[in-house]
């Protein structure tokens, strides 16, 4: 007997080999095995090709038991049991399920979508210690990731709360959805109002999927989050605004050693870190800082986790690498602890703490990071907003605000990058051309005073003595020259690379905004048509107002540390070019005073 399949949703084909499906469509299969969420069959038209898996529902005799609604698919493996819905209410038509990975005929090189971090490779400070190894989480008692049998026990674990943005279905109602909480309307109307849904972007590789914004925005978050995970925005006196750390901290990056393991035959740099609320010194390797920026980078989407200095395949051990490297992750770390939301992440607490030689909680404290489940769509779940009368923002006003702020950073990068160049090449000049022209007119000047040398009148002894010395004085100069650009423009050079590594991080997360707005107006526009139940849509609103409010106090936030950042920086460069000048100065009056006696 040929195998048959009913169409659950429509689906538009958009690459050869694929073929279009319509609602309640027929089709007959080539075969039940699918092919990376794909299945091959031919529709009612006659057209043969691959469709979705997830679109259609195989159709079997006798009848199988249906598998579970699709609603608790976000749950965490190994985690709790999900919760029923109520009695009163039966299982209707669900959203579309997001497309598979593009079908394998199409030609698409990109792996299965995740995380947006990968994390670097290269032969700078390899994974290869005893702090890591292949075993998994769940090895370890009580870690992040196993079973939670005390919550399945008691009922409920104190400081834990589950979270969910799904929606139950309405009676009567074709994939009508309405907030945990909210009756369904009477008699099972609105059902068609409820036959419209937001589309899901075509590009499942984009930002604003890969994030979970979509997921979060269109209801399909699900999952638990701790007290300890919750994140507010409040207004301040510039709008949304994270919520203070109330026990703000510093940390210092010290002495750079370097260091060896296998009977010398591995060598590295490792960092002292000191932080300012525990006291306690800790010694981290570059790959540690590289593996925390790569969790942290994954966890906060709408966050802009400051990059690190740039690795080194070659020359890692040199004197001026180390230092160079070590003034970068200064900076690093004082953005990081800076940060309301990053100084408080337990990955990074647990980075800055972590006794050094304690590896067995240092890979507990690891793979607890790795295995968090709190990203992607739960994320989102854990951000508090303002609430009540006057809180609620005006979507033209915030989309106003982020497109001028994609200005600001499109044209501070173009700045920065022009600074950085001229900067650049002004140090060049400075440690080279300028040194060799200074000590070029030393050179001319001691070759006059030798000249003169061979007068042997004693009245003339001491102009010889003053010429010489100012030769002297212009080569000293030319050496103050070529010292002084570490002392100015490096400092100023650290903090645009800095800053270029945040203005790169933005268009992503003005991406993930920009999709949540896209959806509320797809929303709106099925409500006026009459397609969308209005609880829906404003479920959808209040979604995006959430990711709004996230987006706007990180632009906030940006702009007040770049304010702190750039006024300290250029006081810095301002009082050393005066100290410069200064030895300058200095030295062309102690040449000039040699002239007074002659």
């Amino acid at each position: 007997m040929a195998l048959r399949a009913r169409a659950l949703y429509d689906f538009r084909s958009e690459n050869p080999g694929e073929i279009s499906l319509r609602e309640h469509e027929m089709l007959s299969l080539c075969s039940e095995q699918d092919i990376e969420g794909w299945l091959e069959g031919v529709n009612s038209r006659g057209d043969r090709g691959l469709f979705p898996a997830s679109y259609v529902q195989v159709i079997r005799a006798p009848a199988t038991e249906p598998p579970p609604p699709a609603r608790y698919a976000n749950v965490p493996v190994g985690g709790f049991e999900p919760l029923p819905p109520p009695a009163a209410f039966k299982p209707a038509a669900q959203q579309p399920p997001p497309e598979p990975f593009p079908a394998p005929h199409a030609g698409y090189p990109f792996p299965p979508y995740g995380g947006s971090y990968q994390p670097s490779q290269g032969s700078d400070d390899d994974w290869d210690d005893d702090w890591d190894d292949s075993s998994t989480v769940a090895d370890e008692p009580g870690a992040l990731g196993s079973s939670y049998p005390d919550y399945e026990a008691a009922g409920g674990a104190p400081g834990r709360y589950r979270l969910s943005t799904r929606s139950e279905p309405s009676l009567g109602s074709r994939g009508g959805e309405h907030p945990p909480g909210h009756p369904p309307p009477p008699g099972g109307g609105g059902a068609a109002k409820s036959s419209a849904t937001v589309s899901r972007n075509l590009n499942r590789f984009s930002t604003f999927v890969k994030s979970g914004g979509e997921a979060f925005v269109l209801g399909e978050a699900s999952g638990f989050v701790k007290d300890g995970d919750k994140l507010c925005v409040v207004l301040g006196p510039r709008g949304p605004e994270w919520q203070e750390n109330p026990y703000p901290f510093q940390c210092s990056i010290e002495d750079p050693t370097k260091q060896t393991k296998f009977k010398g035959m591995k060598s590295y740099i490792a960092y002292k870190l000191v932080p300012s609320h525990t006291g306690q010194q800790v010694h981290r390797r570059y790959k540690h800082f590289d593996w925390l920026y790569g969790r942290l980078a994954e966890k906060f989407p709408v966050i802009s986790v400051p990059h690190l200095p740039e690795k080194q395949a070659t020359g890692r051990f040199e004197e001026d690498f180390i230092s160079k490297r070590r003034k970068g992750l200064a900076w690093w770390m004082d953005h990081m602890c800076s940060h309301p939301v990053l100084a408080q992440c337990d990955a990074f607490q647990h980075f800055l703490t972590c006794p050094s030689t304690d590896e067995k909680t240092w890979k507990q404290g690891k793979r607890k990071a790795e295995k968090d489940e709190v990203v992607g769509a739960n994320f989102f779940l854990t951000i508090s907003v303002p609430s009540g009368s006057g809180a609620g923002l005006d979507l033209h006003e915030v989309e106003s605000q982020v497109d001028g702020f994609k200005a600001f950073t499109k044209k501070m990068d173009e700045s920065a990058l022009q600074l950085n160049h001229t900067a650049n090449e002004f140090a060049r000049k400075q440690i080279t051309g300028f040194k060799k022209e200074y000590q070029k007119v030393g050179h001319s000047f001691k070759c006059l005073s030798q000249a003169f040398e061979l007068d042997q009148q004693a009245f003339s002894a001491g102009l010889n003595q003053a010429i010489a010395f100012t030769a002297e004085a212009y080569d000293a100069i030319g050496d103050l020259f070529a010292d002084q650009p570490r002392q100015d423009l490096d400092p100023v050079m650290d903090l645009l690379a800095l800053y270029q590594g945040h203005l790169a991080n933005f268009p992503d997360i003005i991406h993930v905004q920009k999709g949540a707005l896209t959806k509320v107006k797809e929303s709106k526009r099925h409500v006026e048509e009459g397609k969308m139940e209005l609880q829906k849509a404003e479920g959808i609103q209040e979604r995006c107002n959430i990711i709004s409010f996230a987006t706007l106090a990180e632009i906030n936030h940006f702009h007040k540390i770049r304010v702190r950042d750039f006024k300290s920086q250029m006081q810095h460069f301002l009082q050393q070019q005066i100290l410069f000048f200064q030895k300058v100065t200095q030295k062309l009056e102690e040449a000039l005073h040699k002239y007074d006696s002659v």
